[in-house]
């Protein structure tokens, strides 16, 4: 089973895939020129701006739900991955893809605002809805919500479980499956409140893990701060194959940059515009902008300071693609969190493995609540008739696949997450790139109500070559 499991994420995760979704970066780059430098300001402006309504969440709880979605186990075990399979140069293609992959954050987001309508009493949207409303493509759109739903619901959670469990069983010694249970259990208490508790939840937690996380991380480069230079120096001699040591995982950095950059910031996979179509704003571009901005936080501030601390520490191994290790500086140590739990034992020896158990379990825990809130919009999408039972059934399958992938192999969970994320990917970005018209004609009267000295308001009675627009 492992070894079909293997060759469909082959498949899935092709050098097309990594094309395309750096293209796609590339072009929105380019065609928005590059909002991503020219608006930051304004992004962390409009974070804070902005009220909830009977219908939707504010701004920032949006920007938490997400957050929570794309700062997770791939913050932390994520990273060390990329390192242990492309060198340190794939950090450089983690950041590269995120500066273009906000781009394409920015206009999933925006797409999903702009098509959003109300389940429940709620905002919902996502890739589903704006595939069907703005391509007018049922097929398509019902073949995201069903992917989205396997993969949130079944593939991923297991990845982030299974990361919360070892580094547990690593740091205290809990056995798996004990520590498997009180996740389970205490995601119950919060997904059966609902999309308001999810994002009050994911509106404390996140700001305090994230903020703990970097502030450790800050420590530890001020200790090291004299470092900075060479490290850089090695991330970019890595990238670009001038480093003899580890010239050989070359390909693999570029590869497992933008495969893990993808899989940790979520840009262009389609999850985000889920929590972005929540928010309550008076523009689809000011939700666009803020989920950009988020995509910053994920990999500028918090992947990169996960790479410092173990690159600082030399507390990592590189897996020669043709067997064994090309660098081997911690023998006997599984590929993962403990990369990251040894870089930060080596300057705080009681506290290391413990600290990252616990900021694991907070990442990994709040992106499981995002997983299960993407799942039950993609549900409300094709559950019509709002049958109740299927809510249900869906928050069984989640807290199932949650236990089990707590107690199954690494391995096996990452390969399994990757395949949804791969799939979601190549399903979302070609969307992205057939609505590109919408969205930057959004942009464009954005811009043209800010010179004009305005508050940027849409009225879709203003824009009648755009259907389907229910909620403005």
């Amino acid at each position: 089973m492992e070894e079909i499991i293997s060759k469909v994420n082959a498949i899935v995760w092709s050098n097309a895939l990594v094309i395309l979704c750096l293209g796609a970066g590339i072009y929105f780059s380019f065609k928005t020129r590059f909002l991503q430098v020219s608006y930051l300001k304004e992004m962390i402006k409009l974070l804070f701006s902005g009220k909830p309504s009977k219908k939707g969440v504010t701004s920032f709880q949006a920007f938490a739900i997400a957050i929570s979605g794309r700062v997770g186990t791939g913050n932390i075990a994520g990273v060390a991955i990329a390192i242990a399979m492309g060198g340190p140069g794939a950090i450089f293609w983690m950041w590269i893809i995120a500066f273009l992959g906000s781009a394409s954050a920015f206009i999933e987001a925006t797409l999903g605002q702009l098509y959003k309508q109300v389940n429940n009493g709620q905002y919902r949207g996502g890739p589903a809805f704006y595939i069907e409303k703005g391509l007018g493509i049922r097929w398509y759109a019902m073949l995201f919500a069903i992917v989205t739903i396997i993969s949130t619901a079944v593939f991923l959670p297991g990845v982030q479980s299974n990361s919360i469990a070892l580094s547990m069983n690593n740091a205290f010694d809990f056995p798996v499956e004990f520590t498997g249970i009180a996740i389970v259990l205490f995601l119950a208490l919060i997904i059966f409140g609902g999309v308001k508790r999810i994002g009050k939840v994911a509106e404390v937690i996140v700001p305090f893990m994230a903020a703990a996380y970097i502030l450790m991380s800050v420590v530890i480069i001020a200790m090291n701060i004299q470092q900075i230079p060479d490290v850089l120096a090695l991330i970019f001699r890595s990238a670009f194959k001038l480093e003899p040591a580890t010239a050989g995982v070359f390909g693999m950095a570029i590869a497992w940059g933008v495969k893990r950059g993808i899989y940790s910031n979520e840009a262009g996979q389609g999850t985000a515009p889920h929590a972005a179509s929540a928010a309550e704003v008076s523009h689809p571009v000011k939700q666009g902008l803020v989920q950009a901005f988020s995509v910053y936080v994920d990999t500028l501030f918090v992947c990169t300071a996960t790479a410092f601390m173990i690159l600082f520490t030399g507390q990592y191994n590189i897996v020669d693609p043709e067997g064994g290790f090309l660098i081997e500086n911690i023998p006997n140590v599984s590929i993962g969190a403990e990369y990251t739990q040894h870089a930060v034992s080596h300057h705080f020896p009681r506290l290391g493995s413990a600290f990252i158990a616990i900021s694991l379990l907070f990442f990994a825990f709040t992106t499981i609540m995002a997983y299960y809130y993407i799942a039950e919009t993609n549900l409300s999408y094709l559950n019509k008739r709002n049958r109740r039972w299927l809510v249900w059934l869906l928050r069984i399958f989640l807290l199932a696949a949650t236990y089990y992938g707590s107690i199954k192999t690494a391995k096996a969970a990452w390969t399994l997450g990757d395949i949804g994320v791969g799939l979601m990917a190549w399903l979302n970005v070609i969307a992205l790139l057939l609505l590109r018209k919408p969205a930057m004609n959004l942009w464009r009267d954005y811009q043209r109500q800010r010179k004009e000295g305005k508050d940027p308001v849409y009225k879709a009675d203003d824009h009648k070559d755009i259907k389907n627009t229910s909620e403005w």
